[in-house]
């Protein structure tokens, strides 16, 4: 079995979008996956796209940009922005 097909199916959690103390970008949310502790960690998921279903049974396709800081935590872009009723809510790695 391969290195993908073991992060293959991952469930993360929606955290935030990213933002700072004046500006919020909805584009962009901060997601925690299972067992990913450390930044390297989050570094191998760099690429992968990930998918957000929402009650309605409607489908949000995304990509993994990058590492957010350094407890595993990591920056992704979703196609269309995320409602604010995403946050809390389960992701899927692909």
């Amino acid at each position: 079995m391969s290195k993908s097909d073991v992060l293959k199916g991952r469930r993360g959690v929606v955290t935030s979008y990213r933002r700072g103390k004046h500006l919020q970008h909805p584009n962009q949310v901060i997601l925690i996956f299972d067992d990913v502790k450390t930044r390297s960690q989050a570094s191998t998921l760099v690429g992968r796209k990930v998918k957000w279903t929402s009650p309605e049974e409607s489908e949000f396709l995304g990509k993994v940009l990058g590492p957010h800081g350094n407890s595993g935590a990591v920056r992704a872009k979703f196609r269309t922005n995320l409602p604010g009723q995403a946050i809390g809510t389960p992701v899927v790695l692909m």
